[in-house]
Parts: C-alpha cells; sequence; structure tokens
C-alpha cells in the first residue's frame, strides 16, 4: 500500500466508513484502516486510504460533499 495515501483520519470507525462508501460511489477506490491500539482499541484512529493519483479527486469529495 506504500501508492496509497491518507485522506481522512477520525477516532470513530463509522464516519470512516462513510467517507470510504461515498469516495467509492464515486469510483475512487478506498480502505479504511484501524490504527487502534489491538488491548483495548481506545487509542487510535481510523484512516481512509486512496491510490496516489485519486487523492486530489479525494479530498475535494470529502470537503465538498461529507458533512458529520
Amino acid at each position: 500500500m506504500q501508492s496509497w495515501i491518507k485522506v481522512f483520519e477520525n477516532q470513530n470507525q463509522i464516519r470512516a466508513e462513510i467517507v470510504k462508501g461515498v469516495l467509492e460511489e464515486n469510483g475512487i477506490a478506498a480502505v479504511v484502516m484501524s490504527k487502534k491500539e489491538t488491548a483495548y482499541q481506545v487509542l487510535g484512529t481510523y484512516e481512509v486510504l486512496v491510490p496516489h493519483g485519486d487523492a486530489l479527486a479525494a479530498l475535494q469529495l470529502i470537503q465538498n460533499e461529507i458533512t458529520f
């Protein structure tokens, strides 16, 4: 996943999954990666990653289309 770039980060998994869904609906491949610590799942975040070439379009979609 070296050619993938982080476009969104949040402590809430549901928000990360929503962002992933919106990106995929718009033709941008996306994955959610958990950066939570494994023991208690308290510390850390969820990251949404997209291919490097789609990063700008993904960031624009996130900024203009998604509100929480």
